[in-house]
């Protein structure tokens, strides 16, 4: 089921329902890190099929909206079948960008994840980033930023770093943007820690997109020990950086 929440006379949130199917659980029969971030992905799609500014407009018009960075907070995350709603709201738009906040509810009520991030439209005939349309106001909402920490945008990995083995772009990590998926960097970032035998439960992970991966690409990912955590720099092999995820353990574990 997909709806509007709404306060007062104005939108609150937009939100779907779902329950945890068997394909989108790890090992140990919760929600997978990557199947969460598809979930929060779905939904700002969703919600903009529903305002009729889905791939279609977007593409008529020649922009799309691309993710700049993020950070996702996680509680326990919800097992094999359970109901969770989630649900999605912009709470600032500027001609710059917009920034977007994400839930995902358990049956019990209690957020198991709370999002924040900011995005901006690039013009895809151009190459470059551009002033947001004032039809896409129409996301706005009236409800406020979610009760969480700042995003971070201006992360950095420092000390030395163990590199991983490279990864090539196939054009099943790709979406409609024809660039690597936004989960696959997460995914990939994810894949590097268990490589070199990183065990952690997390409690954040933050994510700063620089460069976009396409097609034929090689991703050569170099893991970095912070205090608290692990930075995983999704490297060209070359100097540049395509993503740069942060994972933040458990305070308790930390």
């Amino acid at each position: 089921m997909v709806y509007w929440m709404r306060k007062g006379a104005g939108v609150d949130r937009y939100a779907f329902e779902s329950r945890v199917r068997y394909s989108e659980c790890d090992q140990t029969g919760r929600l997978s890190l990557v199947s969460m971030v598809n979930y929060l992905q779905d939904c700002s799609t969703f919600q903009s099929e529903e305002l009729d500014r889905g791939f279609a407009s977007l593409r008529e018009h020649g922009i799309a909206w691309i993710l700049a960075n993020w950070r996702i907070e996680l509680g326990e995350l919800p097992a094999l079948g359970e109901k969770i709603v989630i649900s999605t709201w912009c709470y600032e738009m500027t001609r710059s960008h917009a920034l977007r906040c994400f839930s995902i509810t358990n049956e019990d009520g209690v957020d198991v994840v709370r999002a924040d991030s900011q995005w901006f439209v690039f013009d895809t005939k151009a190459g470059h980033v551009s002033r947001v349309p004032d039809d896409q106001r129409v996301y706005l909402s009236d409800r406020p930023r979610a009760d969480m920490a700042p995003l971070n945008r201006r992360m950095r990995a420092e000390g030395g770093g163990s590199p991983c083995a490279p990864f090539l772009v196939r054009s099943h990590h790709l979406d409609t943007n024809n660039h690597m998926n936004n989960a696959q960097y997460v995914l990939l970032a994810h894949d590097a820690l268990e490589e070199l035998g990183c065990s952690q439960r997390l409690g954040c992970v933050s994510v700063l997109y620089r460069k976009m991966a396409l097609l034929g690409d090689v991703i050569a990912p170099v893991v970095y020990r912070h205090e608290g955590g692990w930075d995983v720099d999704l490297t060209d092999g070359e100097g540049a950086t395509y993503a740069l995820v942060r994972f933040d353990a458990r305070q308790e574990e930390a």
